[in-house]
């Protein structure tokens, strides 16, 4: 395994040439001498209830999976169908959860990053590169770059997305045949005006996040 660098290729200005690419940074980690590149992101920051999940991904390379994109950009439908392409093609996956409670007792932050750890731990493969959503570094040991809107800009870190987004939505939906009143399996526990009025009428339920406004 290669040792982390200040001049990775990929930190040079390179125009639009990294938007145009999904490919552009994992390309540039390989031409570096790193091998197994991992995509980290999360879902589920934004919610009232239930937990975060980050996912790890590492794919072969060169694999572009179509219709893979931001997550946030794509039905319930694509995400479902593009799960189950990534589950089959990629080298590995890895899950993280985070409660509701570690939430309240921390913060969301805390919380996604602490979520995304645990989805690299899981990885049944070792990377040697992480692909980071987002302007936070996570506590590895391992050589890390942050990409500001990464999971518009890696493929990698779009597949990490969909794994969370759609692991998180069916945790939302176990719990909406506990809560049925709060109807999270269409709200997946945002803040929808008929989630804040449910919350009115029946309190918080047991997977709520009491530190959040709309809650309390």
């Amino acid at each position: 395994m290669v040792k982390a660098s200040n001049n990775l290729s990929f930190f040079k200005d390179t125009g639009d040439k990294k938007a145009a690419d999904p490919l552009y940074y994992e390309s540039a980690a390989y031409k570096d001498g790193y091998n197994m590149v991992a995509g980290i992101d999360e879902a589920g920051r934004g919610p009232l209830a239930g937990p975060v999940v980050s996912a790890a991904v590492i794919m072969p390379k060169g694999l572009i999976i179509p219709g893979v994109k931001d997550s946030k950009k794509m039905s319930e439908k694509a995400r479902e169908k593009a799960f189950l392409e990534i589950i089959k093609n990629a080298l590995a996956v890895g899950i993280g959860v985070v409660s509701h409670s570690y939430i309240d007792k921390h913060n969301i932050l805390t919380a996604s990053l602490e979520s995304m750890k645990v989805a690299v731990d899981h990885l049944d493969i070792t990377p040697d590169f992480l692909l980071i959503d987002g302007i936070f570094k996570i506590q590895n040991p391992l050589p890390q770059k942050c990409i500001v809107k990464g999971d518009q800009l890696s493929h990698t870190i779009s597949a990490a997305s969909v794994i969370a987004k759609v692991y998180r939505d069916r945790i939302m939906s176990v719990y909406d045949r506990s809560c049925p009143e709060y109807e999270f399996i269409k709200n997946k526990g945002y803040g929808t005006k008929q989630h804040l009025t449910a919350i009115k009428k029946y309190g918080p339920s047991p997977f709520h996040r009491m530190t959040f406004k709309g809650v309390y």
